[in-house]
């Protein structure tokens, strides 16, 4: 971060980034013309159009995937994965439009292969090659920088683990510099010296960079500190230690150029929010199609083997905590939707005979695919409860109602991880909530599909079920 001109903060944005990000689009393009070049296929506008939208695409996805997130390192097993999923997705995607379009239309298949294959190849290269040449750059001691912690604390000792693990950064660690006794169980490192001795060598030029990590009730020590080294030209840096809170989603925006933190966020607004939404119509679409005949044959053995309605609807919480009618095959004799419900149990007397097989099968939560084209639920998200339980467990579980920042799902990280079923004591329904909020934290889409994945092979069925 660094400061404006007129005081408030403005979001720092690496131009090295822009120019790593234009050089992946530079190799798509010339590895293409190279192609053509090489198989002496003269240049056309349909190659024009397969350029643009490759490289438009490529990006999309691997900013999706965080392939330009600032200041990271990825590891290299990561980065390849990361490239090769983008372009892949890439070249899906260009596949399709050549279907369905009359301006793009396809190329020979060997010229096609032949780019396909050489752009991650190209790519890999070039990013190999630019982080080989800045690790090697920075341990030969160029461009390094001199830095050092304000704060023995635990926050600071997260931060040198940063610095010791990302040595393509350059920088050289001086130590922590802590003015409180080191016996004090606040004080978490090994201390190097005082605030003011790391001040003097501030205003000698022997440090160059200093992060404060002080807690944030030590506001007017900070100011202190602050004002002293003003006098000084290392570069300052404040990191508050936010995960003193249960952080949900956090990010960082900015109300005419006033930094906010957030605390309790959804992760689905804007284009992630779109995505979402394409994910659960297109996903959701295709199965429903595939699962249409046997639903209808669930629908007539449900209504020849009890009487009732076919489709049980309760009243369940969705996106925000609103209410929502949630659809299922009835599996019950009874339709509890009061402000007691009874969750089902081993040896139900409740539960006809078909309704064991399609509970234990999860075949009864099939008509919630149409749940989700009406955009209620989702495919994957955390699995919607009883109004009744809501209440109960809301006062019982701290955080039980963050869960609902998403719209609940027909499967979700909780139950591919053991949590599907009864949740006959608390500590299972804790157990569910705490990969609920861990499935919001670290949403992706990618997530979603590995969900879905893993749904089909453990996720249907389980001896937890009644």
């Amino acid at each position: 971060m660094k400061s404006d001109s007129n005081g408030l903060i403005r979001e720092y944005n690496s131009k090295l980034l822009i120019v790593g990000q234009l050089i992946d689009m530079f190799v798509i393009g010339f590895t293409l013309w190279a192609v053509l070049d090489i198989r002496t296929v003269a240049w056309a506008d349909e190659h024009t159009w397969w350029l643009l939208i490759s490289i438009f695409s490529f990006y999309l996805f691997a900013s999706f995937m965080e392939l330009y997130k600032e200041n990271r390192s990825l590891p290299l097993r990561q980065e390849i994965r990361k490239i090769i999923t983008a372009w892949g997705c890439s070249l899906t995607i260009l596949a399709i439009m050549a279907q369905f379009s009359h301006v793009i239309s396809p190329l020979n298949e060997e010229n096609f292969l032949l780019w396909a294959i050489a752009v991650p190849i190209e790519l890999l290269s070039w990013h190999i090659i630019r982080n080989r040449t800045v690790r090697i750059a920075r341990k030969m001691g160029r461009n390094t920088r001199k830095v050092a912690i304000v704060g023995a604390t635990r926050l600071g000792g997260e931060l040198l683990d940063v610095f010791s693990q990302e040595d393509w950064m350059g920088l050289d660690f001086m130590g922590f510099f802590d003015d409180r006794d080191p016996s004090r169980d606040n004080v978490k490192q090994v201390v190097s010296g005082k605030i003011n001795d790391l001040i003097k060598q501030a205003k000698t030029g022997e440090v160059d960079i200093i992060y404060i990590t002080l807690a944030l009730k030590a506001e007017d020590r900070i100011k202190l500190i602050l004002a002293e080294l003003a006098d000084t030209t290392a570069s300052v840096y404040y990191v508050p230690d936010l995960f003193v809170f249960d952080l949900l989603r956090s990010n960082i925006n900015y109300i005419k150029g006033i930094p906010v933190f957030s605390v309790y966020d959804t992760p689905f607004y804007g284009v992630d929010g779109a995505a979402k939404r394409a994910f659960d119509i297109i996903v959701g679409s295709f199965i429903l199609l595939l699962i249409a005949i046997p639903m209808l044959f669930i629908a007539i053995a449900v209504k020849l083997t009890s009487p009732g309605k076919v489709l049980f609807k309760q009243r369940r919480y969705g996106f925000r905590g609103e209410e929502i009618t949630v659809w299922k095959f009835r599996s019950m004799s009874v339709t509890e939707d009061g402000d007691k419900v009874q969750q089902a149990q081993k040896n139900d007397p409740r539960v006809t005979k078909l309704g064991a097989f399609l509970r234990r099968t999860s075949l009864d939560e099939l008509p919630q695919f149409i749940n989700v084209l009406q955009g209620r639920m989702s495919i994957v998200g955390p699995r919607p409860h009883a109004v009744a339980h809501n209440e109960i467990y809301r006062g019982q579980i701290q955080g039980y109602m963050l869960r609902h920042k998403v719209k609940p799902g027909i499967t979700g990280l909780a139950q591919i991880s053991g949590f599907r079923g009864e949740t006959d004591t608390l500590d299972k329904m804790e157990g569910r909530i705490k990969y609920d909020l861990q499935y919001i934290r670290n949403w992706s889409l990618l997530s979603d599909f590995k969900i879905v994945f893993f749904t089909v092979f453990k996720g249907f069925a389980g001896d937890k079920v009644y």
